[in-house]
């Protein structure tokens, strides 16, 4: 299977994603301004899991264009990311729902850290794919950001016991580490061109 069919999948599997949570925001029942502020915890989970599915799709995108060659273990390992990406919108619509309560907003992170560990589990088998000498190797290094973030979303479960707020602080935290631009694959793909 070349490539493009894998990215034209999951491109259409976030695509549904995200779909599936702006259905979740609802019209407020007034006419007024302030009938907005019951709306701002479903808004905040939201725009938290719109930008985690972003980040996930651009990093996506990215690692695919270091491809060569795909093969079933990268097929189940992608479809193991896109299981867990898949729950974002029933733990972000739970978790609002219920005004950030302990369990809903555990789950909601627990999911998170399960489509890390997942994606790096594509990551490590793309690598074992295409050997040692793979662009997608010399790209993440010691993937420090993939290391660290896993170890962040098992901190905010714990956190979450205590407040939930600094469970939500700790997601937010890693969705910016996240966002800020990683350019490693783009250049080492460049580097490759030249």
């Amino acid at each position: 299977m070349g490539k493009g069919r894998l990215e034209a999948f999951s491109d259409g599997v976030i695509a549904v994603i995200i779909t599936i949570m702006v259905l979740e925001l609802k019209v407020p029942r007034g006419a007024q301004l302030n009938d907005l502020v019951d709306l701002i915890p479903v808004f905040f989970s939201y725009v938290l899991s719109y930008l985690y599915v972003g980040i996930y799709w651009n990093n996506h995108h990215h690692m695919l264009h270091t491809v060569q060659r795909v093969t079933g273990g990268i097929l189940w390992a992608n479809l193991h990311l896109l299981f867990w990406l898949s729950l974002i919108p029933f733990t972000t619509d739970w978790m609002s729902e219920n005004h950030f309560s302990t369990w809903p907003t555990f789950v909601y992170g627990l999911v998170l850290m399960l489509a890390a560990i997942s994606y790096w589990l594509l990551q490590t088998c793309v690598i074992q794919t295409q050997g040692a000498h793979s662009l997608l190797r010399k790209a993440v290094g010691g993937d420090l950001k993939g290391k660290v973030s896993p170890a962040l979303y098992l901190l905010a479960l714990g956190l979450g016991f205590v407040a939930t707020w600094m469970a939500l602080a700790v997601y937010v935290l890693v969705a910016l580490f996240w966002l800020i631009p990683d350019r490693r694959i783009e250049k080492v793909i460049g580097a490759s061109a030249e």
